[in-house]
């Protein structure tokens, strides 16, 4: 027998994708291809527009994440501009990010995955949504919302708007902090804290219960890269790039962003819209699969020593404590998600601690002064790269956005192939595991609109194919 499944749509993540799986004539998964079904084009259509306008406009390629874009695209105009934003700029950026980190990673947990987490896998699809979660589990779900609006408030602070604001710019930022802001989002960092350490303890004590998906949701050997600071310390907005393999070896440390094409290259696939950036050093000349490497959460708690703050510092050790060093199962995702809230609202505690921020000097000017320039900062789901080069104009003639979702895209793959051998057998696919496919996928909080340059939810196709292409099974979500 030889038949294929598809689900279309992937639900609950972000953007528009369907899954094929392949089967062999014992009906037993041989392949696995998740493909991205929307295209955005960000890179085509920003050439020709001045290179100050790049934050502000690609911001807009993403709804949860356009401080990281913003944050990217500003340092490659500070590039481009050759200047140093002022103390205060910098301080006020970090401040944006580590916000923007606790919203999506409070999105990604409370919302799209909490559903499977505490309902089960295998629970009825009518209940296991997010409605479900707020009848059954009313305390958590408000604890999300209010640790998700901590971020938002915090990213209003420095860009002007919880969702594309437009205050950060080449050079610096736009506007000082308004010292009531500050003192408003202080005042709510004691509640954060304390919901952030509870979710993480009432995690800890559902893993038990996902043995086997831990076994099989991505868990293989990669390498992970992220930024990192000089000290080994976990870092989100400057630093180098460190990557380390699966047993926690360092094998590059300290590298410049601007550098990521001699370390990076980029693959394009016929049946998605999403590139496959692989680990050149590693890769084969017709096969980037050899070259897969992990970053966002997971990748960045392997890269680092520590956090540096005593909370987030505490879970990290007891982490590495459970899963024996570096982690290597993607279901580890969500752990390394909820240690970086808990991170974030005590580094945010320590940035508004700080004078700096109370500088009113906090944009540096000048005009073109080099033709090429590379912005890098940690994305909620992983390193993100925008590359530009301009003419003696300052209009863009050619960008390059390396997105964090895209980087992921070769170990997403890894991880469907793997789950739908666990539980797929033949072509009567149970609803239990079709979703366990997709909760593989949510793991990774893959976030396509940035990825492809497509807004909307994520509708999701399995197709059960035969070997010579006839589908033989099929479930959809719209």
């Amino acid at each position: 027998m030889h038949d294929h499944i598809v689900i279309d749509p992937v639900t609950r993540i972000e953007g528009h994708a369907k899954i094929t799986l392949r089967l062999d004539a014992a009906g037993a998964v041989d392949d696995a291809r998740f493909h991205v079904t929307e295209f955005r084009g960000f890179e085509d259509f920003c050439r020709g527009r001045p290179v100050a306008e790049m934050p502000s406009l690609t911001a807009r390629t993403c709804g949860i994440c356009p401080v990281s874009h913003l944050l990217a695209s500003a340092k490659a105009g500070d590039a481009i501009l050759a200047v140093t934003p002022p103390p205060a700029a910098v301080a006020q950026r970090r401040l944006a990010n580590l916000g923007q980190i606790i919203q999506s990673h409070c999105l990604s947990y409370f919302h799209l995955s909490a559903p499977d987490l505490l309902l089960g896998m295998d629970a009825d699809p009518a209940q296991r949504n997010l409605f479900g979660l707020m009848a059954a589990e009313p305390e958590l779900a408000r604890r999300g919302i209010r640790l998700r609006q901590l971020g938002q408030e915090v990213v209003a602070a420095v860009t002007g708007e919880r969702i594309h604001g437009s205050w950060i710019v080449p050079g610096g930022v736009a506007h000082p902090l308004d010292p009531a802001t500050k003192e408003g989002i202080r005042e709510r960092l004691p509640e954060a804290k304390q919901a952030a350490a509870d979710t993480i303890t009432e995690f800890e004590g559902l893993l038990d219960r996902f043995t086997e998906e831990i076994a099989v949701f991505g868990t293989f050997d990669s390498l992970f890269l992220s930024h990192c600071g000089a000290d080994g310390s976990w870092e989100h907005y400057g630093g180098g790039l460190r990557v380390v393999d699966a047993s926690g070896a360092i094998v590059v440390d300290g590298l410049d962003p601007a550098r990521y094409r001699e370390v990076i290259g980029e693959w394009g696939n016929a049946d998605s819209y999403l590139k496959s950036p692989y680990w050149k050093a590693l890769a084969e000349p017709d096969d980037p699969r050899p070259g897969v490497y992990r970053v966002g959460p997971l990748a960045r708690l392997n890269v680092c020593e520590r956090f540096g703050v005593p909370l987030a510092d505490e879970a990290l050790a007891a982490f590495r404590e459970r899963v024996g060093g570096v982690a290597t199962s993607s279901f580890f995702f969500h752990s390394a998600r909820l240690i970086e809230v808990l991170a974030c609202v005590e580094l945010i505690e320590r940035a508004l601690a700080d004078p700096v921020l109370d500088d009113t000097r906090a944009r540096a000017t000048a005009g073109i002064n080099a033709r090429h320039g590379v912005g890098a900062s940690e994305a909620p789901r992983g390193t993100l790269f925008h590359d530009y080069t301009v003419d003696d104009d300052g209009l863009v003639t050619s960008v390059n956005m390396v997105i964090a979702t895209g980087q992921n895209n070769l170990a997403m793959n890894a991880a469907v192939l793997q789950i739908a051998q666990r539980f797929v057998h033949g072509a009567d696919v149970t609803e239990g595991a079709l979703n366990r496919v997709e909760a593989g996928i949510r793991a990774f909080d893959p976030c396509l609109s940035c990825s492809t340059h497509a807004l909307g939810q994520m509708p999701m196709l399995v197709q059960v194919t035969t070997a010579d292409g006839v589908v033989v099974a099929e479930a959809r979500r719209d």
